[in-house]
């Protein structure tokens, strides 16, 4: 395999994973971003962000990878650039697309020469790949005075990465996609993702490849394909989501069992058992910012998306309902104390954004509830990132269960399960916890003397006795 010279725009959750995967199997790769703690952080062998293995695999492929924030420095020699900035929403669901344009306009200002593939890794709306190519020939047309047909083109490689598993994602994908009506681009992408495709790359010792694991499948379509490809990935997987909380809040009212349902439907081929995991809804940087997109997109085109809007409303109502059980088992909720555990959006990753936690808490202090709050990992950015929630943070789950009327568990952290569940209902004064993920070990809590109440769980409650 030759390495090729590799360029990342934007150091962020899909950015840096990017750059480091590549480096890992060979390329030389150049990070690129305007934050100079973040790359004070990088260049000292320090992730920006929490993720499982990215700093082990950023060491091993430390002498491939240099961080930058000057386009001149990194877009001259590159072969292939990827832009992986980000792209939030604005109040109408539309992504906010300056980052990316400003990334297009400086790699087109720096561009030498030599034939470059240009990649858009952020997750962008449909028709994005023909805009960026415009902006970047705009602007090497004005820097070097001269047309830009056959330097640059374009292609869509959107990512499916899943945070706190992004290493083993990016290291033995599904699939990879790759969108472009150029055949010299497609082939550089080929060349690029050739230890991927082929897995015939020595595996990290921390994160061992699938006994199972043979080649990965690449996905060929043009741009617009590509894009939608992401948008409707996302999409499938939160109105699966959902689905699964509307049969929950069902079960609940006729005395079904949703755990019991879920691996009952999941056993079929055609349905399979991930993301039938009932609870507080999802969160995060993707789920709620692409259907959003997608709703926005299709409004443009004169469309409605009434499948994937639903899945949105039952979602975030998912987060209300966590209170209305909460007011179900102690009546008055005005004057409670009431302890929050995870403020993530899912564990093994340190993303607040869209985070369930947040909102519930927000809805607990509108009822006049003192909110405690405890995170393993995300105390610290929470604070910071949330100077004006009247929450109470806590390091200890200990602490932060002295006296409290219950507590909810919102982010299913395995060192939850762990806790000394005897020791804090002692502390209480209502051994009640709210278990918005299923998660929870019920035997044990019963024995310790707590009410449990999970989501979907109206099926024989006698069961769960302390006795068992």
């Amino acid at each position: 395999m030759r390495a090729m010279k590799v360029t990342v725009i934007g150091t962020g959750y899909v950015g840096i994973t990017t750059g480091v995967t590549l480096a890992y199997i060979g390329h030389e790769v150049t990070c690129v971003d305007i934050d100079p703690q973040k790359l004070a952080l990088l260049r000292s062998g320090k992730a920006p962000i929490y993720e499982p293995g990215l700093e082990e695999l950023m060491h091993l492929a430390r002498e491939r990878l240099k961080f930058t924030d000057a386009y001149a420095e990194a877009v001259p020699n590159a072969e292939v650039i990827f832009v992986a900035v980000g792209t939030p929403s604005d109040p109408e669901g539309n992504p906010d697309l300056r980052y990316v344009q400003a990334a297009a306009e400086g790699i087109g200002q720096h561009l030498s020469h030599n034939f470059t593939v240009i990649v858009n890794k952020s997750t962008v709306p449909i028709g994005s790949g023909n805009w960026v190519e415009s902006l970047v020939r705009a602007a090497y047309e004005a820097t070097h005075g001269k047309k830009a047909r056959g330097h640059f083109a374009v292609a869509s490689n959107p990512e499916f990465l899943r945070e706190g598993s992004a290493i083993y994602d990016a290291l033995y994908p599904d699939r990879i996609v790759v969108g472009t009506e150029q055949p010299e681009a497609l082939e550089v992408l080929y060349n690029l993702y050739r230890p991927l495709l082929e897995q015939s790359f020595a595996e990290p010792a921390f994160q061992p490849r699938p006994a199972t694991m043979k080649a990965v499948p690449l996905i060929t379509a043009d741009l617009a394909s590509a894009e939608l490809i992401k948008y409707a990935a996302n999409a499938f997987l939160s109105v699966k989501i959902s689905f699964i909380n509307e049969i929950a809040n069902l079960a609940e009212r006729v005395g079904a069992d949703i755990t019991q349902i879920a691996r009952g439907i999941g056993l079929d081929s055609r349905i399979g058992p991930r993301f039938l995991q009932a609870g507080v809804g999802w969160g995060g940087s993707c789920f709620g910012k692409d259907t959003a997109a997608l709703v926005s997109t299709a409004r443009e085109y004169g469309l409605t998306m009434p499948i994937v809007q639903a899945a949105r409303e039952v979602n975030y109502r998912q987060r209300e309902r966590m209170v209305e059980k909460l007011q179900r088992e102690l009546k008055i909720l005005k004057g409670r104390t009431i302890g929050l555990l995870g403020l993530t959006f899912k564990p093994n990753t340190d993303d607040l954004r869209d985070s369930p936690a947040l909102d519930i808490a927000q809805r607990l202090i509108k009822h006049g509830v003192r909110v405690r709050v405890h995170d393993p990992i995300a105390l610290q950015q929470a604070r910071q990132q949330n100077p004006t929630l009247a929450v109470e943070y806590y390091e200890s789950v200990m602490e932060l269960a002295e006296d409290a009327d219950a507590l909810v568990l919102v982010t299913d952290w395995a060192v939850y399960r762990e806790l000394d569940w005897e020791g804090i209902a002692k502390l209480m004064k209502k051994p009640l916890v709210v278990d918005g993920r299923n998660f929870l070990d019920k035997k044990r809590l019963a024995k310790a003397g707590f009410q449990h109440v999970g989501v979907g769980m109206g099926a024989n409650p006698q069961l769960i006795t302390a006795e068992e």
